[in-house]
């Protein structure tokens, strides 16, 4: 008697996310059985401690096969030696290249170098990170910030086309890299209340506005390198605080739109040349790459501090660096309103970011 059978075969790499997220954190085999253990799932599979531990170096030996083709994800969709479903992919490649905010903290604007590579086993020390999971993040970023240096185009989409991130990855991607590129100074006391994300914020910004690619998008380094002829073009607003006519007329039309309107007024008064020299000076010095540098420093301590001291709320800061932006308009002889709108523009969104405890 003839009998018809159906026969399927599938071949689907299993993974299990829990225990890809135990090797992505740099647990050995043996701590990441002690993991799986309390979080009780011997009684979920009836399974014993040998069973579960020839799981877990079995998962183990086949992320370590799997890192290579992670290293450059585009490879990931087309191999054939393991199968992996498109969505599974997704989430394998989104975990490799994610990231803990404070271990970025302590790296945000160092070189990506040997040097810094060096300093690891401090980071992971200080931030509870394990120095396997600082080596993977470090060179992470290393790989990425080699790739897209070479590329034309927008930074951002150049990230996530070659590593296939989520745009929200991408950009902290970007911000990273950028923040790489220029060296800016994130390590000083002052800073340290600041998060990686307010800072991403920030580069953002500046990628956005104050970078070649701001203007043209199709040039090389366009979103990494700061457009030098704006940078030049700053010089320019130095009148708003070296002609004493258009300083005193400057405040005058701040104040007039002020009064009334908030508790701080008499300390925005008085402050007010000392606050416009601050922000100016900051602008006409950003051609020099040691005060590029500089730049967060110099929010904080020209803009930041001197409001906090007088204890003026995230409101007040809006108000006032509305009208200031404002009412620079409105000067008869000041003819430089393109360029300080996109200077203030980047200057007013990284101070509210930053304006906090």
């Amino acid at each position: 008697m003839a009998v018809e059978l159906d026969v399927f075969v599938g071949n689907t790499t299993i993974m299990d996310e829990e225990v890809y997220q135990l090797w992505l954190d740099g647990y050995t085999v043996n701590d990441a059985v002690k993991v799986r253990m309390a979080g009780g799932v011997l009684d979920e599979c009836e399974a014993n401690q040998d069973v579960l531990l020839s799981d877990t170096m079995d998962q183990y030996r086949t992320f370590q096969m799997c890192e290579r083709l992670l290293q450059s994800p585009a490879k990931l969709a087309n191999q054939l030696l393991f199968q992996i479903p498109p969505h599974r992919q997704t989430m394998l490649i989104e975990r490799y290249y994610a990231f803990d905010d404070v271990f970025v903290r302590e790296v945000l604007g160092k070189k990506l170098s040997k040097g810094t590579k060096k300093d690891l086993d401090d980071i992971s020390a200080k931030t509870g990170v394990t120095l396997k999971s600082c080596r993977r993040q470090f060179d992470n970023f290393k790989r990425v910030f080699k790739v897209v240096e070479e590329l034309k185009g927008p930074l951002v989409e150049n990230i996530r086309q070659h590593f296939l991130l989520s745009d929200k990855l991408a950009r902290d991607y970007a911000a990273i890299v950028f923040f790489a590129n220029n060296r800016f100074e994130t390590g000083k006391k002052k800073l340290q209340y600041l998060t990686f994300q307010d800072f991403a914020f920030c580069a953002g910004q500046l990628i956005n506005n104050w970078t070649v690619g701001a203007v043209d998008n199709m040039v090389e380094d366009m979103d990494v390198d700061l457009d030098k002829e704006f940078l030049q073009e700053l010089k320019e607003l130095k009148i708003l605080i070296t002609d004493k006519d258009l300083l005193d007329q400057h405040k005058s039309l701040v104040c007039t739109a002020l009064r009334g309107k908030t508790k701080a007024f008499a300390e925005m008064e008085a402050n007010f040349k000392n606050l416009s020299r601050g922000l100016v000076n900051i602008a006409t010095k950003l051609t020099n790459t040691k005060d590029v540098r500089d730049f967060f420093i110099d929010l904080v301590e020209k803009f930041i501090e001197p409001c906090r001291s007088d204890r003026w709320t995230p409101a007040d800061i809006k108000l006032y660096l509305t009208h200031y932006t404002n009412s620079a308009h409105i000067l008869d002889s000041f003819k430089h309103q393109a360029v300080w709108d996109r200077y203030m523009g980047v200057i007013k969104s990284c101070i509210y970011k930053m304006y906090h405890d």
